[in-house]
Formats: C-alpha cells, structure tokens, sequence
C-alpha cells in the first residue's frame, strides 16, 4: 500500500503539521509513505515530531510562476467570481482554473502521477480542493481530503480561510472527492443541511508522549498554539487574566506558541503591566515539560477544527478552561469549565472558579478522557478508508 499526504507545511510547529506526522508514522509501520511538502528543501529536519523515527519518502514541491498576463486574467475572473457570478457547476469550474493555473496545476499532476499511489490524502481544505480539481487527471482513484478547519472557521463571513463567498466552491470539490474527513460529529450537520453531503469524522489522536503527571500545586495557567488569524484568542486571554490579575496575585501565565502575532501579544502584557506574571515562550519538541508545570490549561480559541491541545493537556491531568465550542463540548462533554466564546469578562470569572475547584477529582477525570484519543483506535479509521475506494462520476 502507497500513500502519499500532501501538505504545506510539515517542517514547522504546528497543529496540523504535528497530527500529520503521527498519522503518517502510524501509517509508515504497514505501508509506503510519501510527504509532499511546500516546505523549502533546506527546511528538512526529520527530528521535528520525531519523524525521522519511521520510514517516510519526502518530496519537496514549488510552484512555477505564471505568465504574468494570464495571472491577471486569473484573477480577474476570479474577483468577478467571488463577487458577482452565480454558484454553478460552469463557474466552478471555471474558478477551478483561474485559482489553480494550468502551469501549477501541471507540476502537481506529474509529481503525483509519478508514484502509483493507493490514496492520496489532501491536508487542509485548500489543497482537497485541489485534488479535487485535477482528480481526473490523477492514476490515484482514492483522493481523500482531510479538513481540519471547523465548518464554522472555514465558511464564516470575513474567513482567512474560504469565507461565505468560497463555501459552495469547496463543498462542491469535497464532493468530487472520495472520502472527505472532518474532525468533529458537530461538523456534519451544516454540509448535510446546506448540502445534502455527509462527511466521514475521524477524531485527531494524542499526538505526543505524555510527560509527568501535574501535581496541581504550580499556580500555573497554560495556554498553548500558533500566533495567527487570532485563531487562538490569546489577546481575549491576556486580557481576561489581566482583569483576573486585580484581585489575584499569585497565579502566573505561560504561553506557548510563536507567529506573527506576538508583538501584539507582547504590547498587551505590557500595557497591562503583566510582565512579570505573563511570560511567552517558544514552540519546543518538549512541550510536555509546560503541560506538567501547569496546574489548568486555558483554551481561548475563537474558533478549532479539533482543539488538539484539550487532549494533550488532559493526558497530563490538567483540569480545562475553555470557550464554548461546539469542538471542545464534543470533546470534553461536562468536564470543561466553559465561557461564552469572546467574552473577556466571563473568561476572567472562569479563571478565578479554575483556582478554586476540586483539583485532584478533575485531574483525575482528565486523564479518563484524554484515554480515548489512543493512536491504535483513530488509525483503524484511517486504514479503512484508505483501503475502500467509492467511485466517483
């Protein structure tokens, strides 16, 4: 069995890049595995996510640039699309080829069709959609898309990712598609009422090894992610521990994470005069020794596919903080401490109950749930699909 993931980014921290390295190491233990990545080449480092632990093929791809007349043909076309014409099979496939120009569209056909692959699975949504395009160029029959944005994250008005004006297009490629994953139950019914289109869900797994135990006596608050698109909230968190600070002298922040973000995080700890309480660190390979430091973990997500770090913080016993996601409810059921997502205030009030629980009881439960995200369990799921192959038109 052939399988090849292709992704953006597999040499860099991040969620997605992390749960891409597990499944393909699983994966590698029974089959032939391909990363392609649009990483540069010289960004190779297969230590990251212990990836140089298995057996994996990487291939390094770059897009050539496009005859600069037809990218503003392109474009225009696709203004025009997103903007004023109607959602129709023509348009989009028209879109198809103005977003995706045939002189990239080429390079990937041949580094795909270069390998008799089995399946083929498409990490984020933008690249499934990709696939999707060129599938009936492509000798793989079995083109899987993984989406790790929440339905809500991808399609809401004013996205990073696709946004309101993009939606029917990327359900329309999912379609095309011969298994399309989605990361939470709570995502399926949107594409079935909008769509009449039933994704398959397979949960992320635990995805690193978990250090000591909390012992629940750190007076810490940890909070963990990439600094981008305010995904993470991390401006709502330091603002609500700030408030949460003027009646509390004892209880510090770590955060853990990097992107372009920071120095506005780095403005707000200072306008707020939390220098000495909040501190930012960077991603590490040990991420596990901030899990076991901390006492509660805070998670100020605007918006999560999954919500991966609920899982890695429960696995060391770390009772959780979080805004209300339909995600993190699937997730953690009645175990989370929960706030109206966005709200400073209601945020604040949560990390003050947080200090107050009874610790040893939560932790304990912690642990309990974060049992369930076992690497043997989700890569069952993973091997059935690439194994069964519905046909498409």
């Amino acid at each position: 069995m052939k399988v090849c993931f292709v992704t953006e980014s597999i040499f860099s921290y991040g969620g997605v890049q992390r749960v891409t390295a597990v499944i393909a190491k699983e994966l590698a233990k029974t089959a032939e595995v391909t990363i392609m990545t649009f990483d540069q080449a010289d960004s190779k480092d297969t230590t990251i996510y212990g990836l140089d632990e298995a057996d994996i093929r990487y291939e390094f791809l770059a897009y050539p640039a496009v005859n600069p007349l037809k990218e503003k043909c392109c474009k225009a076309y696709s203004l025009l699309y997103r903007k004023v014409l109607p959602s129709c099979s023509i348009t989009h496939a028209l879109y198809a080829h103005s977003s995706f120009p045939s002189e990239r569209r080429d390079i990937l056909i041949s580094h795909l069709n270069a390998q008799e692959y089995d399946a083929i699975i498409a990490v984020h949504a933008p690249i499934a959609t990709r696939i999707a395009a060129i599938r009936s160029q492509l000798r793989c029959k079995n083109l899987i898309g993984w989406i790790h944005n929440s339905f809500e994250a991808m399609f809401s008005k004013g996205s990073a990712y696709a946004g309101t004006e993009l939606e029917s297009y990327f359900v329309y490629q999912f379609h095309r598609l011969n298994h399309t994953v989605v990361l939470c139950q709570c995502d399926v019914p949107p594409y079935q009422e909008r769509y009449d289109f039933t994704p398959e869900v397979i949960y992320n797994p635990l995805t690193l090894q978990p250090g000591e135990a909390s012992n629940g006596l750190s007076k810490k608050f940890l909070a963990v992610g990439r600094f981008s698109h305010q995904h993470k909230g991390f401006d709502l968190l330091i603002k609500a521990f700030a408030e949460f600070a003027t009646t509390n002298s004892e209880w510090t922040l770590n955060i853990v994470g990097e992107g372009m973000e920071e120095p506005m995080y780095r403005e707000l700890i200072r306008e707020h005069h939390l220098e000495q309480r909040v501190q930012i660190h960077h991603f590490t390979n040990h991420v596990q020794t901030y899990y076991s430091d901390a006492q509660i973990y805070v998670l100020s997500s605007r918006w999560e596919g999954f919500g991966l770090v609920l899982v890695e913080a429960m696995a060391h016993g770390l009772p959780i903080v979080s805004s209300d996601l339909p995600t993190s409810k699937e997730i953690m059921g009645d175990f989370g401490l929960y706030f109206p997502n966005g709200d400073i205030h209601a945020l604040a009030e949560k990390l003050h109950e947080a200090t107050h629980m009874d610790w040893q009881e939560k932790s304990q439960e912690a642990l309990q749930i974060a049992a369930r995200f076992n690497i043997e369990t989700i890569i069952k799921q993973w091997q059935q699909i690439i194994k069964t192959t519905y046909e498409k038109d």
